[in-house]
């Protein structure tokens, strides 16, 4: 008596979102790569408004055949992810960014991954694993990026159930950035029913170059955190495993220079010193917790004093922002 042959692994397509960086082509390259379980489909999805050039499709090697183009219309990230897995037929969707290169033996740890899924499990993540300098220590925006490892349920590498996607109706396109869309998928998978697990596959995710002023440009994501409040209440940083960050610090630096500003001008000079030392305090603080860990460098030490300075009021202007344009917010599903 023979024994039953194994029953091959679920099929799945991967959806790439992009706004045409050269680092798709390294993307789809190490996808070509990995080997064991390949996908049925690739779906790229170009999100430029105006798409000017062709994509580096080429880079897919023996995976070209099966690589289609869609396109979104520069409606950001989330609205690219559903332009892509609404097309999938596969049971799985794999969500993979342009910017990270699957290992190897990336295909093959899929397969395991999701052979083992059973029927309630919804979504599995892959690992992430940020390579960072060996002869210095990380700057501020390498060490923000060497977060992704703890992240939960990043889309970097993250496969659904297809069947999943549609009962919670995909990603929500009112988070217009690379931030909260995936926490606010994860949380609606499982409120739906579905569990979420950690797979064993590994994708790398080098730190992609970035100017000085990238910290500044990310305070727009407090307002994707009031729209999360709005949407799965107060305690959704606990459930969705995200760091809280210093919004309540940097509320109070805020509140210091604005109360320094307002005695100043009422002519309370005491008061306004006190407010002003506050504000000087944590500003101070916020810089040095900063720099600290850094590689020290003069250039380093001048954009984190710099940027120090202009966090803060930004943080809180975006999340009063958010909280206005958001008052009304619905979770999908529940919209007229």
């Amino acid at each position: 008596m023979t024994d039953a042959p194994a029953s091959a692994p679920p099929a799945y397509a991967v959806v790439v979102p992009t706004i045409g960086r050269p680092c798709l082509a390294d993307c789809l390259g190490a996808l070509a790569a990995a080997t064991g379980h390949p996908p049925t489909e690739v779906f790229v999805v170009d999100d430029r408004p105006d798409p000017d050039g062709k994509l580096p499709l080429e880079a897919a090697g023996d995976l070209r055949g099966r690589v289609r183009t869609l396109r979104s219309g520069g409606r950001g990230p989330a609205a690219a992810r559903n332009t892509g897995w609404r097309t999938v037929t596969a049971p799985w969707t794999v969500f993979l960014d342009d910017d990270v290169q699957v290992l190897p033996d990336w295909s093959r740890r899929l397969a395991e991954d999701l052979a083992a899924a059973d029927a309630v499990t919804g979504g599995i993540q892959g690992r992430l694993t940020v390579p960072l300098p060996t002869d210095r220590r990380p700057t501020d925006w390498e060490r923000g990026t060497a977060g992704l490892e703890q992240a939960a349920w990043a889309t970097a590498d993250m496969a659904y159930r297809t069947a999943a996607l549609a009962q919670v109706h995909g990603f929500d396109e009112r988070f217009p950035r690379a931030f909260r869309e995936d926490a606010d998928l994860a949380l609606r998978v499982r409120d739906a029913g579905w569990t979420l697990r950690h797979g064993r596959r590994t994708t790398r995710h080098p730190v992609r170059p970035a100017d000085r002023w990238v910290s500044v440009r990310a305070q727009r994501g407090n307002a994707d955190d009031a729209l999360m409040t709005r949407l799965h209440g107060r305690d959704w940083w606990t459930r969705a495993q995200a760091p809280r960050g210093r919004l309540a610090r940097h509320t109070l630096v805020t509140a210091g220079a604005l109360v320094a500003a307002g005695c100043a001008l009422t002519g309370r000079p005491r008061a306004a010193g006190g407010a002003a030392a506050l504000w000087a305090l944590g500003t101070a603080e916020f810089a040095l917790a900063r720099i600290a860990p850094g590689p020290r460098t003069a250039r380093e030490i001048a954009t984190m004093l710099s940027t120090s300075v202009v966090i803060p009021p930004l943080a809180v202007r975006h999340c009063v922002d958010g909280l206005i344009r958001h008052r009304r917010a619905a979770q999908l599903g529940s919209m007229p």
